[in-house]
């Protein structure tokens, strides 16, 4: 997966290069606006990291640019205004995703990662061991047998399917299948877990890292 991260904070942005390299991307860094969109002109990436807050031209502009482009990355977008009114601006300029600074790594990870593997209008196919899921038809199945899931159970299971393999904190669940007003001490990741792991059905398939989180391995 090649990615370009458009950060005008250079350590904030050789920081998250480093961590997407580590997880096996290609990664490409812009300081601005402008020079991220000269670099989506001529480069193929599947994921723009964009710091809404650019210099010389400002994300918000590079957002709406590439909205709905033939062959333009999917974006996440990355501000220090978390608020629900802004998420819904970004999202409304044409992101894909948003995060809200300062982030959990592992998590950003996860987005593009899953942001990556989605194509716009496109069904993707996740798959583990026998478990089997299509993104867009919203259909889960086991060694061939149709699984029913609720909106929540099938969200939790596509982070862990996203995640190939790795851990997927509990945090980083409520923050991604819940919302940003979730009780951080509720018992709703345990609760959907298990009702998940009952429906999956034996042989279990999803470990629990005490202190870390939850995989599929």
């Amino acid at each position: 997966m090649r990615v370009l991260v458009a950060e005008d904070e250079p350590i904030l942005a050789e920081h998250i290069a480093e961590g997407l390299r580590d997880a096996g991307m290609a990664v490409d860094l812009a300081p601005d606006g402008l020079d991220a969109l000269a670099k989506i002109q001529t480069n193929a990436y599947d994921v723009l990291v964009l710091d809404r807050d650019l210099p010389v031209i400002h994300g918000d502009e590079v957002c709406r640019t590439l909205a709905g482009r033939p062959g333009a990355p999917l974006i996440i977008m990355l501000t220090a205004f978390v608020d629900l009114a802004d998420r819904l601006d970004g999202l409304t300029m044409g992101a894909d995703d948003y995060l809200g600074k300062p982030f959990a790594f592992d998590e950003l990870v996860l987005r593009v990662r899953a942001l990556g593997r989605r194509g716009r209008g496109q069904s993707v196919v996740l798959r583990r061991e026998t478990i089997e899921m299509d993104t867009l038809r919203r259909s889960v199945r086991r060694a061939g047998r149709q699984i029913r899931l609720t909106a929540k159970e099938f969200a939790v299971l596509e982070a862990l399917l996203s995640a190939d393999g790795g851990v997927v904190s509990t945090e980083a669940l409520l923050e991604r299948v819940w919302d940003e007003n979730v009780d951080p001490f509720t018992n709703t990741v345990r609760v959907t877990m298990n009702r998940l792991r009952r429906k999956l059905g034996d042989p279990a398939v999803i470990e629990t890292l005490v202190g870390s989180g939850y995989r599929l391995p």
